[in-house]
């Protein structure tokens, strides 16, 4: 199956496609990561990636679609999810196009609904072991009083991500609204959208997500 994750900064996009990678062999393609990957390659669109971010500049839509491409065209294992592309209209037509040259259809877009006020309070709540990347909140999972993290079993720092404070927070959800909210509506009259109630524990959107999958 290949599916789109949407939602809102710290809606829990990440955790719930690292289960999928684990449990249905699906490929998780994070724009942030093949930009990264890219980059190190050393193939020509790896230079070409190169250099625009060395140039400071955003990169195009253009090269984006092209890293996809390259990403579908290899072992498409259990499917893909796409997650952070696409963020606007043009590329949600584009990953459209480029998935019937490529003999495929999506699947399901699934948008992990959330209320903002609850979101900012657990985001900001959110700490991370420096060692494995297990994540802790303030309320709900507190950091061992021993500092020792539980999924790890050693002593680590745990980190707080510089932008996970109520401003910077609150800016994220404006952009994300402005720009990729509008896929919730393009989607939706496509008949391809399901709406799950993004702020349950990890364990009910896990369920959730496999209910829309199953249908």
């Amino acid at each position: 199956m290949n599916i789109i994750l949407l939602g809102p900064p710290g809606a829990g996009k990440g955790t719930q496609a690292h289960h999928l990678v684990a449990t249905r062999d699906m490929i998780q393609l994070s724009t942030g990561d093949m930009l990264r990957e890219a980059k190190e390659s050393g193939t020509e669109m790896g230079k070409r990636v190169a250099e625009v971010m060395a140039r400071g500049e955003l990169v195009t839509d253009e090269i984006v679609i092209g890293l996809i491409r390259e990403k579908l065209e290899g072992d498409r294992h259990g499917g893909f999810i796409f997650d952070g592309f696409p963020r606007t209209l043009p590329q949600a037509d584009a990953l459209g196009q480029l998935l019937e040259e490529e003999g495929m259809q999506l699947d399901a877009v699934i948008e992990m609904q959330v209320d903002d006020e609850a979101l900012v309070d657990r985001i900001t709540a959110r700490a991370t072991c420096a060692g494995c990347g297990e994540v802790y909140n303030d309320n709900t999972k507190p950091i061992p009083a021993d500092g020792v993290c539980t999924k790890c079993g050693e002593a680590h720092e745990f980190t707080r991500r510089a932008d996970d404070n109520e401003e910077a927070l609150r800016n994220r959800l404006m952009e994300y609204y402005k720009k990729t909210s509008p896929l919730i509506g393009y989607y939706y009259a496509k008949d391809m959208l399901s709406t799950i109630n993004g702020l349950g524990t990890v364990e009910d959107v896990r369920a959730s997500i496999a209910g829309v999958l199953k249908g």
